[in-house]
C-alpha cells in the first residue's frame, strides 16, 4: 500500500544536511535523494569497489615517493557522486596505490591527483569546500555488523577529522590524528598525498579493510558554492555507514587472483530488477569478505584471491516500484572455488521472497482497546521489527482522550545492542514543524506577529532578495507550505534557493520557509528560539525531555539512527532547526496531540483558524483512494478518512522515521518513533492494525 502518509513523509525528508552537521564534511554526502519509501532503493549498499594491497617496506612519509615500489597497481578515482564533471583529465583526475606493513601494523596509501588549477585557502574561514581537499575514509575493523569508521580531511593548508565522539562504535571513539601520517607535495600540475594509517591489531594479512577516497577540486573560476568531486567507490553518505565504502584485500606476497562471474535470479520470475550487490566471504577466513556490484541483468564479475567463497545476498530487502521485498536468507547462497589466473562460472544464486506479514485484523484493535490487548500490540511491534529490521521503537497509544499505553522496544544501536528505554530520545524530524507552528500561533494571538504581513518587513532575506516575489511571503504561507520555496535549496541542481511560483498561489512542501520564519520570530521576540519554545509550547503543553539542540543530557540518551539495520552517527544539531531538529519520545509527545485535541494554550478562535483547511495536498500520480484526502492547516497536517478527520504530522530524517496521528472523531490516536529508514513500514502497518483494519491495496 502506498498510503497518503508516505507522501507527507517523503516530502518531509528534512534538512538532512543541517540535521546531520557532520554530513556537511562532504557536500556530496547530501546527494542522498529524498527517501520516499521504506527501503531506500538499495542506494546505500556497498559500492562494489575492490583493490588489492601487497606487503611493502621502507616507506618514509615525507612527500618524496621515490621509495615506493614502481609496480604497484593503480586504482582510478573517477566516480562523480554529484555535481559537474571534470572538464578534462588535465583539469581533474586521480588514482591511488596501496600497500601494507604487518610489522608496523600500518596501511600505506599514495594518491596522485592531476589538477591544472590547485587552490589553497589561507583565510580564517578556510574549510574543506573552499579549496582542494583530499578525504580518506577508513574502517579497519570491517565488521559485517557495520563497524565504525574514520574520516580524515587534508589539504595543503587544511587538516580536519570527523569527530570520533559521534561514532556509533565505541572502539573508534578514541581515534585521533595520532593514527595517521600524511604529507602533501605539489609539482607542476600533479599533487600527491602520501599516507600511513596505523591500524594496530586490525591489520592482519589476509583480512579486508574498508576504505574510500573523495577528492574535491576547487577552480579559480568557481563561485563560493561550486566544487567538483570524484570518489573511488560509487555513492554518497560514506561517513554514515562503513557499508558504503570500498574494500582493500590484504594479499600475501605471492598471492594472485582469479575471476568469477555469476548470475542472480529470482525464484518468482515476476519480480523485476535485482539487488545492487552480493557478498562474498572466504570459507577459511571470515575476516576476508567483500561485496561486488550486480548489473541490471543480475550478472556480476569480480577478481578475488585464490580460495573457496560463499556467496550471499548483501541485504535483507529489495525495493522495486514502491514494493519492499524481504529476501529469504534460508538457503540463499552458493559457493565457488577461485583459481589463480582462471575465470570460473559460479552456480546461479536463486533468491526467494519471504511472505509478507499478515497480522492486520478486520477491525483496528484500538477501537476496543484494553489491557488485554497490550500483548497483541507488543507482538505486532516485535514482528514488524524483526521482519523489517527496525532496531528501536517508542510507542504511545491514545484512547478516549488520554494515554492508554506506552512501551519501548529494541535497541538504540544495533552495533552495541544497547536497549531502548523510557529515557531514550528519537529524532522527530518534521514533527518539529507543528510544535514551532503552535508557538507562532501563540505570538499571533498576542499580536506579536501578523500572519499576513510580508516577512521581509520584519526581517529581509538577502539570499532571495533578487526575486521581488519574496516580498509577498507571509507567516501564513510558511505554515501552509505556499511560499514557493523548494523543500531545501540543496535539492536544486545549483544548490541555490529559488521561488518556484508566486507565493500563495500553489503548494510546495518547504522546510526553507520554516527556517526563514524561525529567524523572523527570533528577531521579533529578541529571544533565543529554545527559550521561546520552552515558554510557548514545552511548558504550556507539558513536553518534558524535549530538545532542539545538542546538550550533555541529549548526548547520553539519544538513539542512533539506522540505514538498513546499520547504525549511523549521533550528529546532534548545534542550533535549533524549526523544520527538523526536535528530539523527544512517544509518551511525551502524546501531550502535544492531547493538548491540541483539548484546545489548550490558545483561544478557541485561534484553534479554529489553525485547524481550518488552508492547503489541499495534491494526490500522488495514479493514487485513487476515495474517502481519503490530505490537507494542511496552519502547520498541522490533516486528513479526511473513512474514520473521520485526523491531525498530526509525519517525520523523516532518513535514518529516523516517525508519525504522530490523532483521530479527532474517534478521540484516539498514536505516536511512534523509530530509529530506522524502514520505520514507515511499521507506522503504515499501525494505521491498519490500530485504526482501519485491513485496507485493500492499490
Amino acid at each position: 500500500m502506498r498510503s497518503l502518509i508516505n507522501h507527507l513523509l517523503s516530502i518531509s525528508f528534512n534538512y538532512y544536511n543541517m540535521n546531520k552537521p557532520i554530513l556537511l564534511i562532504l557536500v556530496f554526502l547530501i546527494s542522498t535523494p529524498i527517501i520516499a519509501t521504506s527501503i531506500d532503493d538499495n542506494k546505500y549498499e556497498s559500492n562494489g569497489a575492490i583493490a588489492y594491497a601487497y606487503p611493502i617496506a621502507n616507506i618514509k612519509i615525507d612527500g618524496d615517493i621515490s621509495d615506493w615500489p614502481t609496480d604497484l597497481a593503480k586504482f582510478k578515482i573517477e566516480d562523480i557522486p554529484f555535481g559537474d564533471k571534470p572538464k578534462s583529465k588535465d583539469d581533474f583526475a586521480a588514482y591511488f596505490q596501496v600497500g601494507y606493513n604487518v610489522s608496523e601494523q600500518s596501511l600505506y596509501i599514495l594518491v596522485t591527483v592531476t589538477d591544472d588549477s590547485h587552490i589553497t585557502d589561507t583565510s580564517e574561514k578556510a574549510d574543506w569546500n573552499t579549496q582542494d581537499t583530499y578525504n580518506l575514509y577508513i574502517d579497519g575493523q570491517h565488521s559485517p555488523k557495520g563497524s565504525g569508521l574514520d574520516l580524515y580531511q587534508f589539504g595543503e593548508n587544511y587538516k580536519e577529522m570527523m569527530d570520533p565522539a559521534t561514532s556509533w562504535d565505541p572502539t573508534t571513539k578514541n581515534h585521533s590524528w595520532e593514527l595517521i601520517e600524511i604529507k602533501f607535495n605539489r609539482k607542476g600540475n600533479t599533487t600527491i598525498y602520501e599516507c600511513k594509517v596505523k591500524l594496530n591489531d586490525q591489520l592482519v594479512e589476509g583480512k579486508t579493510i574498508g576504505i574510500d577516497h573523495v577528492i574535491i577540486d576547487k577552480d579559480k573560476d568557481d563561485d563560493a558554492s561550486t566544487n567538483t568531486f570524484i570518489s573511488w567507490g560509487k555513492g554518497g553518505g560514506k561517513s554514515q555507514s562503513s557499508s558504503r565504502l570500498g574494500d582493500i584485500i590484504l594479499m600475501k606476497t605471492q598471492e594472485t587472483t582469479g575471476t568469477i562471474s555469476g548470475q542472480i535470479k529470482w525464484e518468482d520470475k515476476t519480480i523485476k530488477g535485482f539487488p545492487n550487490s552480493i557478498r562474498l566471504t572466504s570459507k577459511t577466513n571470515s575476516t576476508r569478505w567483500t561485496q561486488t556490484a550486480v548489473d541490471s541483468t543480475g550478472a556480476y564479475m569480480v577478481d578475488l584471491p585464490e580460495g573457496a567463497y560463499t556467496i550471499t545476498n548483501t541485504y535483507s530487502f529489495y525495493l522495486r516500484d514502491n514494493e519492499a521485498h524481504r529476501i529469504d536468507a534460508t538457503g540463499a547462497h552458493t559457493e565457488v572455488t577461485v583459481k589463480a589466473g582462471n575465470t570460473i562460472k559460479v552456480p546461479t544464486l536463486i533468491l526467494s521472497i519471504t511472505p509478507e506479514l499478515d497480522l492486520i485484523p478486520e477491525k483496528g484493535i484500538l477501537h476496543n482497546f484494553d489491557s488485554k490487548n497490550a500483548s497483541k500490540v507488543d507482538q505486532f511491534i516485535k514482528a514488524y521489527q524483526e521482519y523489517y529490521e527496525i532496531p528501536g521503537v517508542s510507542l504511545a497509544l491514545i484512547k478516549d482522550g488520554k494515554l492508554a499505553y506506552h512501551q519501548t522496544y529494541g535497541v538504540k544501536n544495533t552495533y552495541t545492542e544497547e536497549k531502548v528505554d523510557t529515557t531514550t530520545l528519537f529524532e522527530a524530524a518534521s514533527i518539529t514543524k507543528p510544535v514551532f507552528g503552535f508557538a507562532v500561533m501563540r505570538l499571533a494571538e498576542r499580536g506579536e506577529i501578523d500572519l499576513d504581513k510580508p516577512l521581509y518587513q520584519y526581517l529581509p532575506f538577502e539570499v532571495i532578495a533578487h526575486d521581488e516575489r519574496y516580498k509577498l511571503i507571509t507567516a501564513r504561507h510558511v505554515l501552509t507550505h505556499k511560499t514557493g520555496f523548494p523543500n531545501w535549496a540543496w535539492m536544486n541542481d545549483d544548490g541555490k534557493l529559488d521561488i518556484k511560483f508566486t507565493p500563495g498561489t500553489d503548494y510546495n512542501y518547504s522546510g526553507e520557509g520554516f527556517e526563514y520564519l524561525k529567524r523572523v520570530v527570533a528577531h521579533i521576540t529578541k529571544k533565543d528560539i529554545n527559550v521561546l519554545l520552552k515558554e510557548e509550547v514545552l511548558t504550556p503543553l507539558g513536553l518534558e525531555h524535549t530538545y532542539f539542540e545538542k546538550n550533555e543530557y541529549l548526548q547520553k540518551v539519544v538513539a542512533n539512527g539506522h540505514f538498513d539495520n546499520m547504525a549511523t552517527r549521533t550528529q546532534l544539531p548545534d542550533r535549533a532547526g524549526m523544520a527538523w531538529s526536535m528530539h523527544t519520545e512517544a509518551k511525551t509527545f502524546t501531550n502535544f496531540l492531547l493538548g491540541l485535541s483539548d484546545k489548550k494554550g490558545l483561544k478557541p478562535e485561534t484553534y479554529k483558524q489553525m485547524f481550518s483547511i488552508q492547503t489541499e495536498v495534491p494526490k500522488d500520480k495514479g493514487e485513487n483512494r476515495p474517502g481519503w484526502d490530505e490537507y494542511f492547516g496552519l502547520s498541522i497536517h490533516m486528513e479526511k478518512t473513512p474514520f473521520g478527520a485526523t491531525f498530526g504530522h509525519g517525520g523523516n530524517n532518513g535514518d529516523f522515521k516517525c508519525l504522530a496521528r490523532m483521530y479527532q472523531d474517534l478521540d484516539m490516536g498514536f505516536v511512534v518513533f523509530t530509529n530506522s529508514n524502514n520505520g514507515d513500514q511499521l507506522y503504515n502497518g499501525l494505521i491498519e492494525f490500530l485504526i482501519s483494519g485491513k485496507i485493500e491495496k492499490e
